[in-house]
């Protein structure tokens, strides 16, 4: 199921560009749903339609996704972090104690205090 939903989600989102590609750039985009009296193809022709459907795949989207989120947190009752914190609790470590550890790197020399004092 969360497999059809993760495609719906794909194929919504390439219509949803398509539909906003289609438009015209100088068209009032969301202010159409502000009480504006266009009917389905009125005097601008497509461009309320191509406002209303994206209106409309863009309720989709989100239904969509928020259908998935419910369903994936159903499905999964452990979270991520709580798989990693058991998968490294059983891993023992692969170093042994102090074997083939490096020295730490050389200090650089001390300067006297005489050095510093006339610079």
């Amino acid at each position: 199921m969360i497999t059809l939903l993760i495609i719906l989600q794909f194929i919504i989102v390439v219509i949803i560009c398509i539909a906003i590609l289609l438009q015209k750039s100088s068209s009032i985009g969301l202010g159409a749903y502000s009480g504006s009296n266009e009917s389905l193809f009125g005097a601008k022709g497509p461009a309320g339609f191509l406002a209303k459907f994206t209106f409309v795949m863009g309720l989709l989207l989100i239904t969509n996704t928020i259908a998935l989120g419910y369903l994936y947190n159903t499905a999964s009752k452990d979270s991520l972090a709580e798989k990693i914190v058991e998968s490294n609790t059983s891993i023992p470590p692969s170093v042994p104690n102090n074997a083939n550890i490096p020295s730490p790197a050389p200090s650089a020399p001390q300067l006297s205090n005489d050095t510093n004092a006339t610079n």
